[in-house]
């Protein structure tokens, strides 16, 4: 096959943000949405009492230090130009295309033609969506549902758009109909944290807040690129270095955003030298990284041996935590040369690393899924947790765990109860608050779901935003398991894959947006989401709706549960979804720390959820911080002769791509490439552009993706990239964690095969 598009490429920019980053979203504005309504809801966004950004979760300034001016990035801005736009999707647009049409679309063409205005029904066998009354689509789902043989045939998925009024109404209802299945993309990206965290910690969250990173001596950011993930981050870097700190990046390439920055909000810093955000580049093989911070660790020690002064903190080690001594065993035997190959980077640089953290007091490490989507990521996490545990940088300010989380809400979710494994004392309080007896049993996670699905297990999908379809691993497996379902239902805001890609029956329900108003019969209401450092802050939309048709996702619950649980059903879900202070009284019931959560939550910059771990207290079983030995996997050599991961370009977040263009990378007008190391090109005869055929074999089940363009990129030899979603398809679903279940999507064994022309 050939690609669909052509790749263009230029030299990677050295500095990230800039006029540049004005330029792309004044382009957004004018592209997506009418000016005024695109700038008067970037005004709001992030500010006190305004909107919360739908794009990602990175924690808001306190509110005397938020920007008046723009409290947003650039792929912000587009997330909000992506729901503010003029476009519609009205009945006479699926009467015109047919689902065998629009399933030849790009990704990129259906989310572009606009809002979705009204409720849709693709009956069975049926060739195009027509419309559908709420009060129809409800009936049809409790049917489906109250039909079931039982309620673990149905799957309830969340995305981390979904508020916390919404999300925890969501799961109430799931529990009431009777499982505990209830996937999330916590299941795909941050799962492997949350586990590791809390087993050493007593918390899966980060320790530190936006104010400390300024504080700190010594960053570590290791598979994360805030430059496009998370770009305010870059703001916090700006600060940490012109306040002295040192910060070192570990990726197998490369990312403009931790290189050089200019400020975007200062225009006198877009001439003259940029801030230069990294001070040492240590570019390891995929999945090296547990071997690098084992050769970090073995160094300190050993530099705490020979009588360097303060290398370790010993008091701490003594007073605060446990396992020390079987870590320095483990330690001991391993071999650091071993270590050194494995990692892929050179010694002297590691020890330059080495160096840099004996010498630093105060140490936080961030991370994101270059470090948690793996097989062994769990490992890796908790040997970050092990470094610094033996510094001493846990507990104090401008120390501690940052593990970055990608869409707004995703961590907000998780603490309303969306997981298919809460615990007992949680399950306790919700059945206490809402007079009924929880499920017990573990319920599925998202890749548990998919394999439900293709056994036939699983029925019913219910998506409560995000798309699945694409965002799962082993997309043709993904696709298969919808298709088998007898209904899937999509609660969205744009038109995508998932919509198409659909079982027997589908319903697409469309809802608000975050910057539209909420107006129920109570009037005006506003709803909560939980950042990154996990503080909870009202959010509220002041433009007029996409359509009149739409629901907020607190009404789409509140009906839907209605209509599966009957009249009978003591809970008030009518009250609930006019009023959403009602939903918080009751979260107060059921959630620790959210104590009158309806007066805090209105307070401007909102309140911080109890973090043991910030305070230096381990909510663990000896009420210590755990070290741990982690040993490298077995079978660590690679099987294949190349590695893969798949990663975002600029102009995307998550499964939404807002264009064709990696502007950081130098990669332009395609999406179907495969970053190569230019010396690996050469080794198989490979030239730009040339077309390639990549296979993946997990467990004796080859995977191909073939027709994509190969282009030079600096990445780490014997490893590859391409674009997510994309290459998802090569994406085993055994491939994953034992441990989280997480896909290892950084990690895929492939072998590479040049087409001919």
């Amino acid at each position: 096959m050939s690609p669909k598009r052509s790749v263009k490429l230029s030299p990677p920019p050295k500095t990230a943000a800039g006029p540049r980053s004005i330029q792309s979203v004044a382009y957004s504005l004018w592209e997506e949405t009418h000016i005024g309504r695109g700038i008067k809801t970037l005004f709001k966004l992030n500010q006190p009492k305004g909107v919360d950004c739908p794009s990602c979760a990175w924690p808001d300034p306190d509110p005397e230090e938020v920007s008046k001016l723009a409290e947003y990035c650039e792929n912000g801005a587009k997330a909000v130009a992506w729901e503010t736009g003029y476009k519609r999707i009205a009945p006479p647009f699926f009467a015109q295309h047919s689902i065998r049409e629009l399933v030849e679309k790009s990704d990129h063409w259906l989310e572009k033609q606009g809002r979705l205005t009204e409720p849709m029904v693709l009956e069975e066998n049926a060739s195009h969506y027509r419309p559908i009354s709420w009060e129809a689509a409800f009936s049809l789902i409790a049917e489906k549902l109250n039909g079931l043989n039982h309620p673990d045939q149905a799957l309830f998925y969340t995305s981390g758009r979904t508020s916390n009024e919404a999300a925890f109404l969501y799961q109430c209802f799931v529990r009431q109909f009777g499982t505990n299945n209830l996937p999330d993309c916590s299941n795909m990206c941050h799962e492997a944290s949350g586990k590791a965290l809390s087993e050493t910690l007593g918390i899966g969250k980060a320790s530190v807040t936006l104010a400390d990173i300024p504080e700190t001596d010594l960053l570590l950011v290791l598979g994360q690129n805030p430059g496009t993930n998370a770009p305010r981050m870059l703001t916090s870097l700006e600060k940490l270095k012109r306040n002295g700190g040192k910060i070192i990046m570990v990726n197998p390439l490369p990312e403009t955003g931790l290189i050089q920055f200019r400020n975007p909000q200062k225009p006198w810093e877009w001439v003259g030298k940029p801030t230069v955000i990294h001070d040492l580049h240590l570019q390891v093989k995929l999945n090296g990284d547990l071997a690098l911070l084992k050769a970090l660790l073995k160094m300190l020690l050993e530099a705490d041996a020979a009588g360097k002064a303060r290398t370790l903190d010993r008091t701490f080690i003594r007073q605060q935590t446990s396992g020390f001594e079987a870590l320095l065993r483990h330690l001991q035997e391993v071999d650091l040369h071993q270590l050194i190959e494995a990692s892929g980077v050179p010694v002297e640089k590691i020890r330059e690393a080495a160096n840099l953290l004996a010498s630093s007091k105060k140490i936080i490490i961030a991370w994101a899924m270059g470090i948690t989507q793996h097989r062994n990521a769990e490992n890796t996490i908790r040997e970050i947790v092990n470094i610094l545990l033996v510094k001493g940088s846990i507990g104090k300010k401008g120390a501690g765990t940052l593990p970055v989380r990608g869409h707004s809400n995703v961590q907000g979710d998780r603490t309303m109860g969306i997981w298919e494994k809460m615990p007992d004392a949680f399950l306790d309080r919700l059945g206490k608050a809402f007079s009924f007896d929880p499920p017990r049993h573990h319920g599925l996670g998202a890749v548990g779901a998919v394999e439900a699905m293709l056994s036939g297990q699983a029925r019913v999908f219910f998506g409560m935003g995000g798309n699945f379809a694409l965002a799962a691993p082993d997309t043709a497996k993904v696709f298969q398991g919808l298709q088998q379902c007898e209904l899937t239902v999509q609660v969205s805001t744009k038109l995508n894959r998932s919509h198409l890609i659909h079982g027997k029956t589908a319903l697409i329900l469309p809802c608000l947006g975050r910057t539209e108003k909420d107006i129920s019969p109570a009037g005006p209401q506003w709803v909560s989401t939980e950042d990154t450092a996990g503080r909870v802050r009202m959010s509220q939309g002041d433009l007029e709706p996409a359509s009149t048709q739409l629901k907020s996702e607190v009404a789409i619950v509140c009906g839907l549960a209605r209509a599966v649980l009957g009249k009978d059903n003591p809970t008030d879900w009518e009250g609930m979804s006019v009023d959403y202070d009602r939903i918080r009284d009751k979260v107060e019931e059921v959630i620790p720390g959210f104590e009158r959560y309806n007066q805090r939550a209105r307070v401007p910059g909102g309140f911080y959820l109890p973090n043991g771990a910030r305070e230096g207290i381990f909510h663990t079983d000896d009420q210590k911080a755990k070290l741990t030995v982690n040993p490298l996997p077995a079978d660590s050599a690679p099987k294949t002769p190349f590695t893969l991961m798949t990663i975002r370009s600029h102009d995307q977040f998550n499964t939404t791509v807002y264009g064709y263009d990696d502007r950081y990378r130098g990669i332009a007008n395609s999406r179907e490439v495969v970053m190569m190391h230019p010396e690996d090109m050469a080794e198989y005869g490979c030239k730009t552009g040339d077309r390639v055929k990549l296979s993946s074999v997990f467990e004796g089940e080859k995977r191909i993706l073939e027709g994509f363009q190969v282009v030079p990129y600096a990445i780490t030899r014997g490893c590859l990239a391409v674009y997510f979603p994309e290459g998802n398809v090569l994406v085993a679903l055994g491939n994953r964690s034992g441990e989280s279940q997480c896909p290892a999507s950084k990690y895929v064994e492939v072998h590479l095969k040049r087409m001919n022309p």
